[in-house]
């Protein structure tokens, strides 16, 4: 499961974007482009880029991306994209430039702010990291900020603030009390606190509540293990293989209790 979680990249989709382009030529055969032809290329070619940065073939969005800036310098994602294709090839350094750069173009879109808060934290930069998430939870046209305080306990949990990131889990359960991933982050650090029965409370209302999910049922099962409680174990087994048999969680869970069963 990713810790923290990065916005997504705000893509303009372009499918005719390369055909007005060739259309679009003088008397004399050689292309002449318009602003708008120009930024709906780059978009196209941004869309391209992101999609080869989430296959892993770094070289070919490499190759999109510095096309798409070619076409449109101004365009706040392109940069942000560029940020993360430099962070995968480890240049810490250009990464950086080019998620300030982003952040400075968008003004400091709180979506920005997040994506460059997610490099922070990975980088050990905690301090910088948690103010921006805050930052971007704050701003009042951000849509997720309970997404943005849940990152910020993340980094702080990360960096051993075990009590700082406990109040921060709070802050993005009483943002949105139905997002699971804050409630997941609370009681693994409450299990890992030995804080058992506050773990499995906040586990079975979330679940009494609202819909399930894995990450939250292989908690619940981690949860009653710890309590000795064999009944409850077997339930959270059982939900977990009925309801999402093929999830990673599931296999996970069904090889523990495989090897359990067989030491040897």
């Amino acid at each position: 499961m990713t810790a923290l979680l990065r916005q997504g990249l705000r893509l303009a989709l372009a499918a005719t974007a390369m055909a007005s382009l060739s259309a679009c030529q003088t008397n004399s055969g050689v292309p002449k482009y318009t602003q708008s032809q120009r930024q709906k290329a780059a978009a196209a070619n941004l869309n391209l880029g992101v999609g080869y940065l989430q296959q892993g073939n770094l070289a070919l969005a490499k190759t999109k991306l510095e096309r798409a800036e070619a076409e449109d310098s101004h365009n706040p994602d392109i940069h942000a994209a560029l940020g993360l294709l430099d962070e995968k090839l480890g240049k810490s350094k250009e990464a950086d430039e080019e998620y300030r750069t982003a952040l400075a173009m968008s003004h400091r879109d709180p979506a920005m702010l997040n994506n460059y808060a997610v490099y922070l934290c990975s980088h050990d930069r905690v301090a910088e990291g948690v103010r921006n998430f805050e930052d971007a939870a704050a701003n009042p046209l951000y849509r997720s900020p309970w997404a943005a305080y849940t990152n910020a306990g993340v980094c702080l949990r990360q960096a051993h603030r075990e009590s700082e990131a406990a109040q921060l889990f709070v802050r993005a359960q009483q943002s949105n009390p139905s997002y699971s991933e804050a409630v997941f982050q609370a009681s693994d650090l409450d299990l890992s606190q030995q804080k058992y029965a506050a773990a499995r409370i906040r586990v079975d209302y979330f679940l009494t509540n609202n819909p399930a999910t894995p990450d939250l049922l292989l908690l619940g099962w981690r949860i009653a293990q710890a309590q000795n409680d064999a009944a409850a174990s077997a339930r959270f087994a059982q939900r977990l293989a009925t309801e999402f048999p093929n999830s990673e969680q599931a296999h996970a869970l069904a090889a523990s209790r495989a090897n359990a069963a067989n030491p040897g």
